[in-house]
């Protein structure tokens, strides 16, 4: 039985359509891989293709959509609410069953090693992958975004793990990781309050003392909303209605309410099922409980 990998390339591209299609056409035709998710915010200016597809595959994939995204996305004009540093920003593999940490963490070296040949891409390696404790946090990777690390690139600290220190002109630089299941998770407040949003991010965020296993920002979107924008990267300690109910707490305290949530990529069964049944008021509905 081959081993499966999860792969979620993110792509500053989120308000072309025809480019969006594009790039998950290329990821679609990969011999070995099947795009299950594509999700684009024109506000995040942002799409993140989930695949799920050998190791191969998988690298194959992504070093694909990196070939649209150099060819499309240029990041001296982009603009979007969300943290980036290069066209193909980030690119994460998840061992899935049968599979691996350090044979994901492989993955990430082959795939920076292509984006390198390839493209002229330089590539920072992120979590299980990192080279160096300072660089597992994608946030830190981020510091001063493409604009900023055109400069610091040249910094001995900053130079990348792979490639010349040196930015690709307009495809900036890559962060490739190897991680376990994250759950990207979204909240939007009924309010133009931006510092609010800000001040929940990092009430909730485990680095500022809040939750064990949550990465927070806060983004205003269009529309009069603000958005309470998370990686849940431990879904045991931090369940998805815990996350909300803090969340709806932090904003009540304010006089907002909850606009809406939402979930960006893909997420276990078991996660959502654990909230549907905090809400239901039942002990528990197990995944082999639901049908479709």
């Amino acid at each position: 039985m081959k081993k499966l990998f999860e792969c979620v390339p993110n792509v500053s591209e989120g308000r072309r359509r025809e480019v969006i299609e594009t790039i998950a056409a290329a990821a679609a035709q990969t011999p070995g891989v099947r795009l299950i998710d594509v999700q684009s915010d024109p506000a995040h200016n942002r799409s993140v293709f989930t695949l799920v597809g050998t190791g191969d595959g998988v690298v194959e994939a992504a070093l694909r959509i990196a070939g649209v995204a150099v060819e499309h996305v240029d990041l001296r004009t982009h603009r979007g609410e969300h943290p980036r540093i290069g066209a193909l920003d980030v690119v994460p593999f998840v061992p899935l069953d049968g599979a691996t940490m350090d044979e994901a963490v492989l993955l990430a070296r082959r795939c920076a090693q292509g984006l390198w040949e390839r493209y002229r891409i330089p590539c920072y390696f992120y979590e299980r992958a990192a080279t160096r404790p300072d660089r597992r946090d994608l946030a830190a990777l981020r510091k001063g975004q493409f604009e900023g690390l055109l400069t610091a690139v040249s910094d001995p600290q900053r130079h990348p793990d792979v490639g010349e220190p040196a930015l690709h002109p307009t495809a900036g630089a890559t962060a490739v990781g190897a991680r376990g299941v994250l759950v990207a998770f979204n909240v939007n407040l009924a309010t133009t309050d931006l510092a609010l949003a800000e001040r929940i991010a990092r009430s909730v965020r485990q680095r500022s003392g809040g939750l064990i296993g949550i990465k927070a920002l806060g983004f205003a979107l269009p529309g009069g909303l603000v958005q309470v924008s998370m990686n849940v990267v431990d879904v045991t300690a931090a369940p998805l209605y815990r996350v909300t109910e803090l969340v709806r707490a932090e904003a009540a305290a304010a006089g907002v309410r909850i606009a809406a949530c939402e979930l960006v990529g893909v997420a276990p069964l078991s996660v959502l099922a654990t909230s549907a049944a905090y809400y239901a008021r039942v002990a528990a509905i197990e995944p082999s409980h639901v049908t479709w």
